[in-house]
């Protein structure tokens, strides 16, 4: 497929990176330093500037007040957005309501929009989506502890959820949680939305990614589910169906996150190459720039960040025009490479600033600590290889090649 970008998404694009960087980017030293509430009046300012500028929400439903971008569209938006860690919140496309919104979009009642999505989409309340779990391997999702069982008209829900991002201040939780323990093993999970102002809801702490809690939208949270009552019309889409939902949420997801993870290699690349054009390591005035390993280095990440791109983008384009089940390889093969793209990246960066790497003096210490995650969560790098690589194979089964 041709990657030409459209012209309208051109001139998206290009208002996105002026404001990115004449807005945002100068507010990085205070979001690095200050508590995110303290931000937030600041913040709000930001994103009602988005609001005027008609750039709110990009990639949601025209009728909820989102700009209905498709998936390759909005492949480019996250891109540019992903450069600063501010970006996909001020303009309304964040996870965990992205996903959230498109599942509520997909898959909710028309009492459940109107409470929970509209809002939602607006900016005006947050939500957390709660499925991984302390004592439950997250490669396998079918082993899940927390339950939903019936009783009368609620559901009663107990278990133990953490890593629910962004619950610190959400207005309720999508929770995934076992409805018939019976049933096959991939039908026993069903989503039930839960208000976090439920009795038996309970925040137990902002999880410390090493070292640093968080608060408001900027955390990670441990949650504790102890005889939650919910009605059973808070039940998301049908009873059993979680995990097909989850993975209508993760396709287009993991495009959101890989091209904002290429948003951030692209931010670093460009911090490396102008330490290492600067950086004096000789009394004769010869750089960094002249070192033999940090050309090698440029060249790499470059080139590498380039695939991981032209990637993504061939994925988003086949979940688009082809669906989610056809793209269902390249959804694997992005989300191990590009992660794997990144962590290289930003660790190269790093090193090429040396001590000043390790601070918070730059933003890459802050994408070094927050985003080494991104090949553990949505699925480890591990699963979604020997996943494609049984795929692979199983058409070699029976074949002789010559």
């Amino acid at each position: 497929m041709d990657f030409e970008v459209p012209e309208k998404v051109k001139v998206i694009t290009g208002m996105m990176d002026e404001f990115v960087e004449k807005e945002l980017i100068p507010l990085e030293p205070e979001f690095l330093r200050r508590p995110f509430r303290e931000m937030l009046p600041v913040i709000e300012e930001k994103r009602n500037l988005v609001r005027r500028m008609e750039l709110w929400a990009p990639n949601h439903p025209v009728e909820y007040g989102g700009m209905g971008l498709g998936l390759v569209e909005h492949g480019f938006v996250s891109e540019s957005l992903g450069r600063t860690p501010l970006g996909h919140f001020v303009f309304g496309c964040h996870a965990p309501d992205a996903g959230n919104i498109e599942i509520l979009y997909l898959h909710g009642t028309p009492e459940q929009k109107e409470r929970y999505l509209r809002p939602l989409v607006a900016g005006k309340i947050r939500s957390c989506f709660s499925m991984t779990e302390v004592e439950m391997p997250g490669s396998n999702p079918v082993m899940m502890d927390t339950s939903a069982v019936k009783d009368g008209d609620d559901y009663v829900i107990d278990g133990q959820k953490w890593y629910s991002s962004a619950a610190d201040g959400a207005a309720f939780a999508i929770v995934m949680a076992v409805t018939d323990p019976d049933a096959p093993p991939y039908m026993q999970a069903s989503m039930i939305i839960v208000p976090t102002d439920t009795p038996g809801f309970n925040l137990v702490r902002n999880i410390p990614v090493m070292g640093h809690a968080g608060e408001d939208y900027a955390s990670h949270a441990e949650i504790l589910y102890q005889s939650c009552r919910v009605p059973r019309q808070n039940l998301l889409g049908r009873e059993g169906y979680g995990f097909v939902i989850a993975q209508e949420r993760l396709g287009p997801g993991r495009i959101h996150h890989c091209m904002r993870w290429i948003g951030i290699c692209k931010r670093v690349f460009d911090l490396m190459c102008s330490r290492a054009s600067r950086r004096i390591m000789s009394p004769d005035g010869r750089t960094l720039a002249t070192k033999q390993i940090i050309q090698s280095w440029i060249a790499e990440c470059a080139a590498e960040i380039q695939a991981a791109r032209l990637m993504t983008l061939n994925a988003a384009w086949k979940i688009d025009t082809l669906g989610t089940k056809a793209a269902r390889y390249d959804i694997s093969f992005i989300k191990f490479y590009v992660a794997g793209v990144l962590q290289k990246v930003v660790d190269r960066a790093l090193q090429v600033h040396g001590g000043m790497g390790m601070t918070d003096d730059t933003i890459i210490a802050y994408y070094y600590r927050h985003e080494r995650a991104a090949r553990i969560y949505d699925g480890t790098d591990e699963v979604h290889k020997m996943s494609v690589a049984r795929k692979i194979l199983k058409d070699y089964e029976g074949r002789t090649v010559r």
